[in-house]
């Protein structure tokens, strides 16, 4: 069986083909400035030289048709016809409170995803896009929804509700909904199943650290918490986002500045983070750990922030599950860098017995147990696959339909 994930952004469409016997990717590519002049699609196929196609995409439509010519190609394609692709498995940003899981796209679900494109204003609508072009290139083809907001909807109220009145929950459902659930569901499973903890009780907590970064909390694989909420700005520093601040700061620097609470927001989602607590260095961790080792002491402070942040969700979220079994580190920063890993685990966390082994740790990008033996969290570097997760939920369900 042949899965084809999609991924689509407001001007980007990245996708694969995953064998589902043997879970590997036959080829993987990305669709670039669509809607943009110097549209470009590179397309990835193991052990061959990449193939480009320089042509101008208008929408998303087009670059499916593009997609579609690429991997059937007689010279660069994986298959010989969209025949031999068996489902579509689609990245959807938000489903609101209708969707709890994945689902076989329907004419419902699409006015779902539609009603939500105010709560995913540059995600939701490329989503629809992207699904709308897959039944236009392959029809009669089973296409699902995968939302990065289901993992989040295992919350309880007393996690999801804002201390607001009840009146704009009822009316705009405006709630914690959480995001990267993909993402924290496939890497807390897999601790589970790595670690060997029970999978009914297991407790983990997943820190999802890159750009945009998340920490979740879960029993069970049942999420109890998640650091994002209505939007993916709130919760930990990130790249560019601000992440957690008083509320009461927006009007301060709207009326000091003379700008609009939109102004404000776009200042909070793009020039905030490391990138703005650096002087807007950058908002690539790696460039604001050079400036840290160079001595700049506003990458120093972002740097111990960002971390200190990660810390205390982790800790808070020890607490709200009286416990924790499994921590797992994952995403760019969380693949790749030792010291965030160690001093999160080692600089607060030490008083309940958590300890790193150095030579362990000192890893990028592999699935590894990171803990000394006598630790008494285990604690491990899982990669994420969200690719995998969507192809594995498409399966399922196109299964059991």
């Amino acid at each position: 069986m042949n899965i084809l994930v999609l991924n689509c952004g407001s001007s980007s469409l990245k996708y694969q083909i995953i064998n589902m016997d043997t879970k590997d990717v036959i080829c993987k590519g990305l669709c670039e400035r669509i809607g943009i002049e110097g549209s470009k699609l590179t397309h990835k196929v193991p052990g061959h030289d990449n193939y480009v196609v320089e042509e101008y995409m208008p929408d998303h439509k087009k670059a499916v048709e593009l997609v579609m010519a690429a991997i059937t190609d007689k010279d660069h394609g994986v298959i010989a016809s969209v025949d031999e692709i068996d489902a579509i498995g689609h990245r959807v940003l938000h489903g609101g409170q209708k969707f709890t899981a994945s689902i076989i796209v329907n004419d419902d679900v699409k006015a779902a995803i539609r009603e939500c494109f105010d709560l995913g204003p540059l995600h939701n609508p490329a989503n629809l896009m992207g699904i709308e072009a897959c039944e236009h290139a392959m029809p009669g083809k089973p296409n699902v929804a995968v939302f990065d907001t289901s993992f989040g909807m295992g919350m309880e109220p007393k996690a999801y509700m804002y201390a607001l009145p009840i009146e704009y929950y009822e009316k705009y459902s405006i709630r914690r909904y959480g995001f990267h659930g993909t993402s924290h569901d496939y890497v807390s499973h897999r601790a589970i199943e790595i670690s060997g903890a029970d999978p009914k009780t297991a407790k983990v907590i997943v820190c999802h650290l890159g750009n945009g970064a998340s920490v979740s909390a879960s029993i069970g694989g049942v999420c109890v918490d998640t650091s994002m909420g209505l939007t993916p700005l709130e919760g930990l520093i990130m790249g560019t986002r601000s992440g957690d601040i008083d509320p009461a700061i927006v009007q301060f620097i709207c009326n000091k500045e003379g700008i609009s609470v939109d102004d404000m927001l776009n200042i909070l989602n793009k020039k905030s983070g490391v990138f703005g607590m650096s002087g807007g260095r950058s908002s690539d961790f790696r460039d604001i750990e050079d400036g840290a080792a160079e001595g700049d002491e506003s990458c120093k402070v972002a740097l111990e922030a960002f971390r200190y942040r990660v810390a205390k969700y982790v800790g808070s979220y020890i607490a709200a599950m009286n416990g924790v079994d499994v921590i797992a580190f994952t995403a760019g920063v969380g693949e790749n860098d030792a010291t965030t890993r160690k001093l999160v685990c080692e600089q607060y966390l030490s008083y309940m017995g958590v300890k790193i082994d150095d030579e362990r740790n000192n890893v990028r990008g592999q699935e590894r147990l990171i803990s000394a033996d006598d630790s008494t969290v285990k604690v491990y570097l899982i990669p994420t696959n969200e690719e995998l997760k969507i192809a594995l939920d498409t399966q399922m369900l196109i299964e059991n339909k």
